[in-house]
């Protein structure tokens, strides 16, 4: 389950490697940004200019962020807690200056003195409890607040879980996420904070709901807003579980991620895993909206979690305490809790109950399980307390001990340091299983969050099942450096383990016995001791400062980090941490002012040493038979008009060198879309550049670099033509377009963007035969300009369009006509030959008209012309005759015809005989081949044609091309063996009485029949089996082989359909 939204209220400050670097035209990056700008051309950016003066145009800004956390497991009255707390910081048991932890001052100590005795006075616990209900707030009476609040604080930060109830199926599998559950813990924020804080950002999926508010101050900073949620819960998609994010942009500088989850439950090995997964499934899909920068440019993809300055990860993180009874840490914490109670209340005897047994036998057994893992423990209990050292919990109102805490093993400091060895998410972070790379903590100087007695303040789970206690609210955060550092150890790390893994295969048994080896590491026994001496993400680094992502200095340092454990009405009790950012804030008039500015400055610098060319693009003659290219005034580009199937167009640009310095000029790769071709041209387009290098006024074609001087020019010639089927398939569709842009690049100057575009003319090629039936008379350029203007961009052949012919009319018209010039060449020959003249092509040519070899035209642009006039004939449905000049030979134009005919053949998309026919086919051939005794020719047919009867306007296809090679074998045979029989078998065959096709639109059309001359014909079966290949490649649709025996064998057995369909000699004795 993922969601997105976002919103953009103006675009935050170009990073150093600044957007438009990746935009065609833009200067490279300079090496090291100059100070002030230089009077001759430059390679600078105006955004890397403007960059460079950030000084001018930003001021210093310090806020509080407020981060609070709280699963509220569904309960009814959270909501009247949520102001006390998360605002106005109450519920918090302890001294101010056991919170704090930066270093104490004597004024601060003083405040805090006078915030201890206004604690003093707020409600007993006690009598706390004995007042909680649902219908009113749970925080104790008088409760001044302990952390920063009210207007202190810049921006709110909430993350709850659960608030509704994700236990319920209804709930939990809900498809969609219901926002009344969250409008009472909106208005129940919104209320208790000052008057002027706005919501900037909110998220909700099923129970996670993640709320920023921000200061009127810092609402105006606030842009480039993107929320969005990744559910990981049941099927690893529903989103009772998983995470509500958002990302903001302070004063178009500092990007902030804050992360609301709610990992996997459980105590398990398996839940833990979970937990980790899920916490992987957060960073991969959580992707945000692109940011716009100052510039205009736009990403082509968005941002996700690892591209932000600062993140903030908080929630119920469910990681629980590991390898330690859940019963002995109840025990061991009540006997710190029950100090606060007074042993007359109902939760003071519960307490003492449960601890009279055994207390001294669960000290014992806890304090010798933790004794092994005394090193964790004094790593934990170092970061603990390295921030306060005069601080102490103490016992949470015990009496005052003479012992630092950290030493008194008898203090709460020293039973949770004893316990934080066991959590198993710093556990995971060591091991770099999840949250490891970058990610820090504050120090945990605060009871388990987790699990209470509803109504109380320390009771941990009475229930029967009496849940171990654990730290399972967390508040994480990291900056930009601490992720960086961490890759960078982790490439340190790899390539020490690299160097080592050399030198073993170079025959060094043990690096550390090599004298030339300094030291011998491995990563995986070394780790852990470096983590202490290199990366320690409890670190306490006075060098703070964070580079943020666009090029600015930063700092941030956590105030605060707490739990509210007077809050009674969850039973989980909320956490908090407070934070103090400073970063730098754009002033928007400043910054434009300096834009501006710069832009002048650029310019002028620019305009004096870049080289400059103008290009002047051919426009089409208005006298030309063709429609005029001319487009409206705003377009400037080259059009070539009308674009026909074949037909090469040429259009011509001049480019002159106008300014004071040579120039080079070339093109470069254009940028392209998802699917489209790169390169400098699109593929239907060539170049070449032609300009005078001699004296002799010779020419240098290439598409390479070209070198003007001031004052010369070049021309460059634009070639375009469209024969790649799949273009043309594309094309027909829709789906493809004849237009793009190319890129002209003036080195050390600026980039020039030519539009190129033509109209597309439909064309009947690159079909399938399921469209071709339903063209009407008119052909598919009839149809085509039959269409609204609505529908450009899409096929003139609609699926739902009637069937109006029983097989392609293209096919008929040129079967037909091809069988009629067969006819007339045989004849012509005959009637001109004289005696010792060369063999007729039929009888020099197996496959006489179809062979490329047998062609006698053989001017390629000649050939070319009348190709792409037959072409033309066809798509417009107009005679084949007009294609030709009359002093074109019937010969020749037979070959024309034949070439056009396989061309179409060829591409038909679904094939005559389809993949999924041949599918069927292909098994029946080879079972044939392979039997001892071969059926009879008329089996085998029966089979073939049963088969192709499931797809009728295919079969009659397939009948009207094995009737043509028939019947033009029939009168080669004839002319070979008797030209006097030949005439007589013409005269006698029924014709066709014109070249039109039936207008029967039913499959079972009326086939023609002929009359076959029964005598024998010399190299008949070879001819039979030439026009079998050519004609059965371009007819069946087969997979693709890679063998080359394979492929052999797939195009003999595919010769062999249509062969059998074709008289042969012995058929014609019987006849």
């Amino acid at each position: 389950m993922s969601t997105t939204t976002s919103t953009s209220a103006s675009r935050p400050v170009s990073a150093s490697s600044s957007l438009m670097q990746d935009v065609p035209g833009a200067f490279p990056e300079s090496s090291s940004p100059p100070t002030s700008l230089p009077t001759a051309s430059t390679q600078q950016s105006l955004s890397q200019a403007v960059h460079a003066r950030r000084a001018e145009y930003t001021r210093p800004h310090k806020i509080r962020i407020s981060v609070g956390t709280w699963n509220v497991a569904a309960f009814k009255g959270t909501e009247r807690d949520i102001g006390g707390w998360f605002v106005d910081g109450k519920g918090v048991m302890g001294q101010l200056a056991e919170l704090k932890l930066a270093p104490s001052t004597e004024s601060r100590e003083q405040d805090e003195a006078a915030d201890q005795s206004a604690l003093d006075e707020r409600e007993a616990v006690p009598k706390q409890e004995a007042r909680h209900t649902r219908t009113q707030s749970t925080l104790p009476k008088g409760d001044p607040g302990s952390l920063p609040g009210g207007e202190e604080v810049g921006l709110y930060v909430l993350g709850l879980q659960e608030v509704i109830d994700i236990n319920s199926p209804t709930e939990a599998l809900r498809p969609y996420t219901d926002p009344g559950a969250s409008k009472k813990f909106k208005k129940a924020v919104q209320d208790a904070l000052p008057a002027g804080y706005t919501l900037v950002a909110e998220q909700q999926l099923i129970g996670m709901l993640l709320l920023i508010y921000a200061a009127p101050a810092v609402a105006s900073e606030v842009k480039s807003v993107s929320t969005t949620s990744v559910g990981t819960g049941v099927m690893g998609y529903m989103g009772n579980k998983g995470a509500v994010t958002a990302r903001l942009v302070l004063g178009e500088t500092t990007r902030l991620v804050f992360i609301n989850s709610h990992l996997a439950a459980g105590v398990d090995k398996g839940a833990l895993e979970r937990r980790n997964w899920d916490a992987s499934q957060i960073v991969s899909r959580t992707k945000f909206d692109p940011i716009v920068d100052s510039m205009g440019a736009t990403p082509t993809s968005g941002e996700v979690i690892g591209d932000e300055d600062f993140a903030f990860w908080f929630g119920d993180l469910n990681y629980r305490l590991e390898g330690i009874p859940g019963e002995d840490v109840r025990r061991l914490l009540m006997l710190h809790t029950r100090n606060k109670y007074d042993l007359s209340q109902r939760s003071a005897h519960k307490i003492d109950k449960e601890l009279s047994a055994d207390a001294d036998i669960t000290k014992t057994r806890v304090a010798d399980r933790t004794s092994i893992d005394s090193n964790s423990s004094s790593r934990f209990l170092s970061a603990t307390t390295a921030n306060q050292p005069q601080s102490s919990l103490a016992t949470l109102g015990a009496s005052e001990s003479t012992l630092d805490p950290s030493s008194d093993p008898a203090s709460l400091l020293t039973t949770l340091s004893s316990l934080l060895p066991h959590d198993e998410l710093h556990q995971q972070m060591d091991q770099r299983k999840a949250f490891h790379d970058g990610w820090n903590e504050g120090p945990i100087n605060f009871l388990p969050t987790y699990k209470y007695d509803v109504g109380t303040v320390g009771m941990f789970d009475s229930s029967d099942k009496k849940r171990g206690p654990s730290w399972c609210d967390r508040i994480l955060y990291r900056t930009r450096r601490d992720r960086l550092a961490f890759e960078s150890k982790v490439r340190e790390e790899e390539d020490a383990k690299r160097r080592d893994e050399d030198l073993k295969a170079k025959g060094v048994g043990e690096a550390a016995a090599d004298e030339e080896v300094l030291y011998d590491y491995d990563p995986d026994a070394d780790a852990a001791d470096d983590d202490d001496d290199d990366y320690n993400e409890h670190s306490d680094d006075d060098s703070n400062v964070v580079i943020t992502k666009a090029g600015f200095e930063d700092q941030i340092e956590l105030e605060y980090y707490t739990a509210h454990q007077r809050v009674l009405s969850s039973d989980h009790k909320p956490l908090s941490a407070v934070f103090i950012l400073k970063y730098d804030a754009v002033v928007p008039e400043l910054k434009a002012r300096i834009h501006q500015e710069v832009a002048r400055d650029l310019d002028k610098a620019e305009n004096e040493g870049r080289p400059s060319v103008t290009i002047v693009v051919e426009r089409h003659h208005p006298s030309a038979p063709e429609p005029s290219d001319t487009d409206p005034a705003t377009f400037e580009g080259v059009n070539f008009g009308n674009v026909k199937y074949g037909q090469t167009k040429r259009r011509s640009i001049t480019i002159a060198n106008t300014g004071r310095v040579p120039a080079t000029i070339n093109l470069v790769d254009r940028p392209v879309d998802k699917g489209q071709t790169a390169g400098t041209t699109p593929s239907w387009l060539g170049v070449k550049f032609d300009r005078p290098r001699a004296e002799d006024g010779s020419c240098h074609h290439g598409r390479g670099t070209c070198e003007l001087e001031p004052g010369d020019a070049c021309s460059m010639e634009l070639v375009l033509r469209v024969t790649d089927p799949r273009l043309v398939k594309g094309l027909n569709e829709g789906v493809e377009i004849v237009d793009d842009i190319l890129v002209l690049r003036v080195e050390n100057g600026r980039d020039h963007f030519l539009p190129v575009r033509g109209s597309w003319l439909h064309s009947s090629l690159s079909r399938s035969i399921d469209k071709l039936i339903r063209i009407p008379e008119g052909g598919i350029r009839k149809l085509q300009h039959q269409r609204p203007n609505g529908s450009r961009g899409k096929d003139a052949v609609n699926d739902d369009s009637p069937v109006k012919w029983s097989a392609p009319r293209e096919l008929f018209r040129l079967t037909e006509c091809v069988e009629d010039l067969v006819e007339r060449a045989i004849a012509e020959w005959d009637m001109v030959r004289s005696h010792g003249t060369e063999g007729a092509p039929w009888e020099l040519y197996a496959a006489w008209p179809f062979a490329e070899a047998s062609w006698t035209l053989t001017d390629s642009n000649t050939r070319d012309k009348l190709r792409g006039q037959v072409i033309e004939a066809l798509d417009t449905d107009t005679p084949f005759e007009a294609a030709f000049p009359r002093e074109i030979p019937t010969t020749q134009r037979l070959e024309i015809l034949s070439e056009v005919l396989l061309l179409f053949l060829r591409s038909l998309t679904d094939g005559v005989v389809t993949e999924a026919v041949w599918a069927k086919l292909e098994p029946k051939l080879t079972a044939y081949e392979k039997a001892k005794t071969q059926p009879s020719l008329e089996v085998q047919r029966s089979v073939v044609q049963e088969l192709l009867s499931s797809e009728p306007y295919h079969n009659i296809s397939f009948i009207l091309i094995t009737s043509m090679l028939a019947r033009i074998d029939g009168e080669i045979t004839s002319s070979i063996r008797s030209p006097e029989h030949m005439v007589q078998s013409r005269t006698s065959t029924s014709s066709r009485a014109g070249l039109e096709p039936p207008t029967s639109t039913r499959p079972t059309a009326t086939l023609r029949r002929k009359t076959w001359s029964r005598q024998p014909v010399e190299h008949q079966d070879d001819r039979r089996g030439h026009l079998a290949l050519i004609f059965s490649d371009a007819t069946i649709r087969a997979p693709e082989v890679t063998k080359e025996k394979d492929r052999d064998s797939l195009r003999h057995r595919k010769a062999r359909v249509l062969e059998m369909f074709l008289p042969s000699g012995a058929d014609r004795k019987g006849q």
